[in-house]
């Protein structure tokens, strides 16, 4: 409970559990409306199979002919994993080679079996059998007992010639690359580098010596070859399959394939199966939306907690929202671009607030995309189109603004699917004119909707639209005709005071439109007893002159619950009701006060008696209007003459409000209030301006006129008792 009515600092024990007890019940209900929102978000995002699909099974015979109730284009993962194998499979193996390491690995190796061979020809201990059986013995050489038994048989200059051949050509072999499956047909290779100059036997001998050198030079990289594989794959873009209206998908008795299963799904006339795992995490995502939407009213929007007609228009926006959907987004290729989600941020911005309707923007582009496949286009799509949209129409002045709005929207959807279909070089002409007339069908119907929404929807809630507060705001308004006749000294203070209110507001980003509405309608309650205000006495007599303070003092406080039940009379908005009671706060009526107390033999007066019943301003517009409505009284009644003095007495106002704690349940900052007190100077100024004194023609003075001395003291003591 903010505040109580005989404004007091330190509430009673009473008091404070009534305080305790209103924040309970205020914050008890903003749960309730949470796990409500939870539930319905639930409901539309957990996936469960419907009583009228059937199950089928890959290879087993349809019961039935299926036909395709509509036209769906859907991304197949079937055929786009097809066509990703079909790239994958086209992509070569990578081989490393050849390895010039191996070959000169070679190349050394018959060296040293040259030499080792030599050796043991020019060994006199051993004979020739004892010399073929250690070549035999040789490892990585295999030859054949016939080579063997030549190269024993060779004369020097023969083996030499040999020799210097098979390392020749062994040599010229290992530079070309050589796969583990292509060592036969090197081998082969060697006849053809042999030199024509050898004898048969010498041929021979190089023949087997060097291809028995021949090994692979050239080896398979797995790895490289998956990466080329997997990068080829992922090139291909997921396949857009298309199923014609009425085109059969599945005939009675044809074996169901992957490809015909995927189509029942995606036209929802063949079950899936759910587990609960599934089901629990949507669960879990719809309980993060709502605690995200939660936590941000309480740290952002904690006014919105006081306001539980607001809370529930919310919730049911979003359900709303949220189960057309579910029912009209699934398993459709055009109609997630059709459907009106930026609808739900502009009904945000228009009747709660601009920045939380940024954050119901985002909440709604999160539906959008899981209903429609996890598609990133349709999220931003929707989120974009949302934030366009609440931007066009916040503070909208003019039902041209939902025109505007319509523009803007347009804009952005178009913007977005040429951005992506650029990004995706999807050109099909066709489609993309298909994708751009809903686009343009989405606007269309985000302002419709929002139009119709803001005509009926904002009433019915009690909330202050700005078209509304418009027509509030014409001088033909029955509450202002009677103002004007009954009252035209309160309503040229109030046509002041709207002034300065609405600076005020622009200079510190407040509401302008509402302190302006508001300042008209403040004090309509003086209508009905308007002889008792000071402003609309003229030179008569002061009826308060024939009562006792007390009584006076609960005439001047009672235009405040006589001007409320107007205001309700007349279905005025709770926002510009708001603006009759706040504006004097919790205050003290203090001229009649200290003549109560002058005139009191006893020692107390009843301080309650004499002050308003507040509540004190909670809003930046409603505080804007308390200050200038005091700022301005007393202005009047002092008639300042320079800028000094009006800055004087706007300083003593301001400090007065803010150390008598009447400003402490608003947002106004002190950097706001320095604002506010420049604005009101230059406003007062411009109407309280120093005049040109016109000298008087020389006649006898009329006895009968007061002086002006007089009038001025009578101006400031009644201005006194309205402040």
């Amino acid at each position: 409970m903010k505040g109580t009515e005989s404004g007091s600092a330190t509430p009673r024990p009473a008091q404070q559990e009534h305080v305790f007890f209103f924040s309970w019940h205020k914050y008890a209900r903003a749960l309730l409306l949470a796990v409500l929102l939870v539930l319905v978000l639930s409901i539309t995002l957990v996936p469960y199979p419907s009583s009228d699909q059937v199950s089928l099974k890959v290879g087993e015979p349809s019961p039935v002919q299926y036909k395709s109730p509509r036209r769906i284009t859907f991304a197949s993962e079937v055929q786009t994993r097809a066509a990703r194998e079909l790239a994958s499979s086209q992509v070569k193996e990578v081989y490393r080679g050849p390895d010039i390491s191996i070959a000169i690995s070679q190349v050394r190796l018959i060296q040293n079996i040259n030499a080792y061979i030599t050796a043991l020809r020019n060994d006199t201990f051993i004979n020739n059998e004892e010399r073929a059986l250690l070549i035999a013995q040789l490892p990585n050489l295999t030859l054949q007992s016939s080579t063997i038994d030549t190269i024993l048989q060779f004369s020097e200059s023969d083996w030499y010639v040999t020799y210097q051949e098979a390392t020749r050509v062994l040599d010229l072999v290992m530079r070309d690359e050589i796969r583990e499956n292509q060592v036969s047909d090197a081998k082969s290779l060697i006849a053809r580098y042999t030199s024509y100059s050898l004898s048969d036997q010498e041929r021979s001998v190089v023949l087997d010596l060097s291809g028995a050198l021949v090994v692979a030079n050239t080896f398979y990289d797995a790895a490289q070859t998956d990466a080329n594989r997997q990068a080829a794959a992922d090139e291909v873009a997921p396949v857009l399959w298309t199923i014609q209206q009425g085109e059969s998908i599945v005939r009675e008795g044809e074996i169901i394939t992957d490809l015909t299963l995927e189509s029942l799904k995606a036209l929802g006339i063949q079950g899936t199966e759910v587990n609960w795992q599934v089901q629990l995490g949507m669960v879990g995502v719809a309980i993060i939306l709502v605690f995200a939407l939660s936590y941000y009213i309480y740290c952002a929007q904690p006014l919105l907690l006081d306001r539980p007609r607001r809370e529930l228009l919310l919730v049911l926006l979003i359900s709303a929202f949220a189960a057309a959907a579910r029912l009209l987004i699934p398993g459709h290729t055009l109609t997630p671009y059709i459907f009106p989600i930026a609808a739900l941020a502009m009904f945000t911005a228009l009747l709660l607030d601009l920045n939380l309707a940024i954050l119901i923007s985002g909440i709604g582009a999160v539906l959008v995309g899981y209903h429609s496949g996890g598609s990133l286009e349709l999220v931003v799509y929707a989120f974009l189109g949302g934030i366009v949209g609440a931007l066009a129409v916040y503070k909208m002045d003019s039902l041209l603004g939902f025109l505007r709005a319509m523009g803007y929207l347009i804009l952005t959807n178009t913007a977005v699917i040429v951005s992506f279909r650029l990004s995706s070089q999807l050109f099909d002409t066709a489609g993309l004119v298909q994708l751009l007339i809903s686009a343009i069908g989405n606007a269309v119907l985000a302002a419709s909707l929002t139009f119709i929404g803001f005509a009926f929807i904002g009433r019915l809630f009690g909330i202050a639209t700005s078209l509304q507060l418009l027509d509030l705001a014409r001088p033909t308004h029955p509450l202002l005709r009677q103002l004007v006749v009954n009252a035209p000294g309160t309503y040229h203070h109030s046509i002041i005071i709207s002034n300065m209110a609405e600076r005020a507001a622009i200079v510190i980003g407040a509401d302008s439109l509402l302190a302006r509405v508001g300042s008209y309608y403040h004090d309509i309650g003086k209508t009905l007893h308007p002889y008792f205000f000071v402003e609309n006495q003229g030179d008569g007599p002061n009826p308060h002159d024939q009562l006792d303070p007390k009584t006076s003092a609960e005439i001047i406080i009672s235009h405040v619950t006589e001007g409320i039940e107007l205001a309700r009379k007349y279905d005025l908005p709770e926002k510009v009701v708001a603006f009759i009671p706040e504006h004097h706060g919790t205050t003290l009526v203090a001229y009649f006060y200290r003549m109560a107390v002058q005139e009191s033999e006893a020692d107390y007066v009843d301080e309650s008696s004499f002050r308003y019943h507040g509540p004190k301003p909670q809003s930046k517009e409603t505080a804007i209007v308390m200050l200038a409505d005091s700022i301005e009284a007393l202005v009047r009644a002092n008639h300042p003459n320079t800028h000094e003095e009006v800055e004087r007495l706007i300083r003593q106002i301001i400090n007065d409000r803010l150390v008598s704690g009447q400003l402490d349940e608003c947002d106004l900052t002190l950097r706001d209030l320095d604002k506010i007190r420049q604005a009101f100077a230059g406003v007062l100024l411009g109407i309280f301006h120093p005049r040109i004194k016109y000298p008087e023609k020389a006649k006898q003075k009329d006895s009968s006129t007061p002086p002006a001395d007089d009038r001025m003291n009578r101006d400031e003591k009644l201005g006194q008792s309205v402040i």
